[in-house]
């Protein structure tokens, strides 16, 4: 099991970057977006990491300030973050409720198709 927030604030160190360098979370294409304080409190579980459906929301992204980005990035089903340029943030954003795929998803679900298509 993985805790998705201890994965993402290695991740973000392991970038070179800090929480104070954060300037959006959420979905590029749907404009779903949270705080660093909301994605805490929603990130703070378990979710199997390994092989099989990709839990967490395929198009979650974090970028930073100086226009780089982490996304998760999944192979067969084993999933993590991965990095990558440049942002594009979306025109509209959307509130996010959720990051982590319910029982009855199974997997492979956006934060838009977690969250609602529209808000």
């Amino acid at each position: 099991m993985m805790n998705l927030l201890s994965e993402t604030e290695i991740a973000i160190r392991n970038s070179g970057h800090d929480e104070q360098c954060i300037i959006f979370i959420g979905s590029e294409n749907s404009g779903h977006c949270c705080t660093w304080e909301q994605f805490k409190l929603m990130a703070n579980q378990e979710y199997y990491a390994g092989y099989g459906a990709q839990k967490v929301a395929t198009d979650l992204i974090i970028a930073f300030s100086d226009e780089t980005k982490m996304w998760r990035f999944e192979y067969d089903g084993s999933e993590c973050w991965t990095f990558s340029i440049p942002f594009n943030p979306p025109k509209v954003t959307k509130r996010i409720n959720r990051l982590i795929a319910t029982d009855k998803e199974v997997g492979w679900v956006s934060l838009s198709e977690m969250n609602g298509g529209e808000d």
